[in-house]
């Protein structure tokens, strides 16, 4: 079975480049046209690769329509055609049939997280397959002799993921692992003989087992404390491939022999190899490595050892690689910072290639995005910190802008080389952006990773704010005019600057953001039942004495600290964060009389998916920074120049 993603949250120290890698001497700037905020929402989000039987579409999600939608794309001519037409909750594709056209998609309720497996028939007609009241189904992959698909439910138990694998003839379920101790499943062998399993100890290591389904043994496949997953068991299914830490900053890929238990190294990066696997029939093995934010692809044909070529595109890295059953054919999405991800079709050969999709809004001209560059900047303490640096295109020393430090969510989050229409419709509106990847960010080794465990809220919070006064000395950036924005583990850190150091920005944007974490840590949803002692081991068990620790870093304590404006997004579905959160932060920050607005959306949960509520987010952002922010009249202010 091929795992849809393998990520290792393994974070590493870096040789200082104070700034970014295109001087300003360099750089010309220029005039570009405001365009508005339902031009950037009318690019096209799309997702998903997987073949039809005779390799003719494609099968896809796209929010074309305003919400997520099923579509098959024609590879011949690249027509698509309508497959669901939901009008209110947002419908997931997960694939095509092995041998036949059905479709298998997932939905849950308006952003809650309890996902549905469905079958959409050849026919037309669609069957929930998972219809467990208030339980989760989660898609682990497609039996290797097509004759089912594995799935994890905690139908049983709340609080527990079991393993289960369905049959395509007739849908009967049948559970192939009860999964008592809390495992996390990882993978399972195409003879069904084994699975691999992993067991989190924190939030960066885990114990990795290979569990035989004859002998109903668990064998322990790491011998030191350490990250540790499973990436696919090779086709004969006597190893399996994992990525692991051990003895190394970087997760890099190892071969556990089952019959003997003996381990050797495969692939050695000085970054993350973050996802493994072999195609279908094995002819193929794919590397994918997270190199300083961006993806690195590297195919070897299995049988000679010898790279596989496959296209380059400048400024841009393959993202989500998918081959066809026959081995002939793959799918990947390409983008960037500057530029919406697109679908590739490529057939290996021939050599050709084709774009099937092309989501950027045809109003709006590539040219005027901007493509980041990556910076680093000293601390504090000396330690260099990674960070994204987007500058808007008029931006010149005679023409400062303002800016805004972005905060990525996590707590083991990391900003990455992709394109956000949040980011850029705020860089086309003059403000200059700064994703840091404060220490406790994944991608730069074990040691950066662990540097925040059970210190949220102080030295990763000293990192954005050096992140600010590295702004503040760039000559395109007004040094008074800087704010903070982030999601979830971003918006807590938000709220942290805004309580904490409640002079350093201008203003605040908390989106979801936590700001409690005692309760938030008491009410995280049970499906994390088996992440939830790691998730306490990094930021504190909210039933000990760490709770003392735990109020004093919640913003909500401290509210009466804050001074500048804010605003803060919610969307009331959200099971992390929960709307309380929000409201209770608004209503606490009020009292001191700063300006507070507040945005909720009954219909959403952790990030916005809709795009009409996207829309009146990231307007309502825009015009929120442009009074607080930029000091302009909102009544003067154009949202649509072009």
């Amino acid at each position: 079975m091929r795992k849809n993603q393998i990520f290792v949250l393994v974070p590493v120290l870096f040789m200082a480049c104070q700034g970014p890698s295109k001087s300003s001497k360099e750089r010309v700037p220029r005039e570009v046209p405001s365009y508005s905020i339902e031009q950037f929402m009318d690019n096209e989000s799309v997702f998903g690769g997987s073949f039809s039987q005779d390799k003719s579409k494609v099968l896809i999600s796209s929010n074309k329509t305003g919400i997520f939608n099923i579509y098959t794309i024609d590879v011949a001519s690249g027509t698509s055609e309508e497959v669901t037409a939901s009008d209110s909750s947002s419908i997931f594709s997960i694939s095509f049939f092995p041998s036949d056209d059905r479709v298998l998609f997932r939905m849950d309720g308006n952003g809650d997280e309890i996902y549905h497996i469905y079958v959409r028939e050849q026919d037309g007609t669609s069957t929930d397959l998972t219809p467990f009241e208030g339980a989760r189904a989660i898609f682990y992959g497609w039996a290797h002799d097509r004759s089912g698909f594995y799935f994890g439910s905690n139908k049983r138990n709340p609080r527990i993921t079991d393993v289960y694998k369905m049959e395509l003839d007739g849908y009967t379920t049948t559970m192939i692992y009860q999964n008592d101790e809390n495992y996390n499943f990882n993978d399972i062998s195409r003879d069904e003989a084994y699975m691999a399993f992993s067991k989190s100890i924190n939030t960066n290591d885990s114990d990795l087992f290979v569990y035989s389904v004859e002998d109903k043994t668990m064998a322990q496949v790491n011998e030191n404390q350490s990250g540790n997953s499973a990436a696919d068991f090779n086709p004969d299914g006597t190893a399996l491939m994992y990525v692991t830490d051990d003895g190394s900053e970087f997760s890099r890929l190892m071969k556990y022999e089952i019959g003997s238990g003996e381990t050797e190294e495969v692939v050695d990066y000085n970054w993350d190899i973050y996802n493994f696997y072999y195609t279908r029939g094995g002819k193929y093995t794919v590397t994918l490595i997270n190199e300083d934010a961006r993806n690195k692809l590297m195919v070897a044909d299995n049988e000679s050892g010898e790279d596989v070529s496959f296209p380059e595109f400048e400024n841009g890295s393959i993202n989500n690689i998918s081959f066809s059953r026959d081995e002939s054919m793959a799918t990947f999405y390409v983008g960037s910072s500057g530029m919406p991800t697109n679908l590739y079709v490529y057939d290996l050969a021939s050599k050709e290639l084709t774009q099937l999709t092309n989501t950027l809004n045809k109003q709006i001209a590539s040219e005027d995005l901007v493509i980041a560059q990556n910076i680093r900047y000293k601390s504090f303490d000396e330690l260099d910190i990674p960070a994204i640096y987007y500058l808007p295109h008029e931006a010149s020393v005679d023409n400062k802008v303002p800016a805004l430090v972005w905060v990525h969510g996590g707590t083991g989050g990391q900003s990455r080389q992709n394109f956000n229409s949040l980011v850029q419709f705020m860089v086309n509106h003059g403000y200059a952006v700064l994703a840091v990847n404060n220490r406790g960010s994944s991608g730069y080794g074990k040691t950066f990773y662990q540097m925040d465990d059970q210190n949220h809220g102080d030295k990763d919070l000293k990192d954005c704010v050096e992140g600010k006064n590295w702004l503040a000395q760039q000559p395109e950036i007004d040094p008074e005019k800087i704010g903070i924005i982030g999601g979830s583990y971003g918006g807590f850190m938000t709220m942290a600057a805004l309580t904490a150091t409640p002079e350093e920005f201008n203003v605040g944007v908390n989106l979801f953001g936590v700001t409690n974490w005692i309760r938030t840590l008491k009410s995280i949803p049970p499906w994390w039942e088996s992440f939830k002692d790691a998730l306490y081991l990094e930021m504190g068990d909210p039933y000990t004495d760490d709770s003392v620790r735990l109020y004093e870093i919640s913003p909500l304590f401290h509210a009466d600290k804050v001074t500048k404006p804010l605003i803060v997004l919610q969307g009331s579905q959200d099971p992390r964060v929960l709307q309380v959160e929000s409201d209770e932060i608004v209503e606490n920050v009020k009292a001191n009389g700063v300006p507070v607005e507040y945005v909720l959306f009954e219909d959403e949960g952790h990030g916005f998916v809709k795009k009409e509520n996207q829309i009146e987010a990231y307007s309502a952002i825009l015009t929120f920074l442009d009074k607080y922010l930029k000091g302009e009249d909102p009544n003067e202010v154009s949202m649509n120049t072009n």
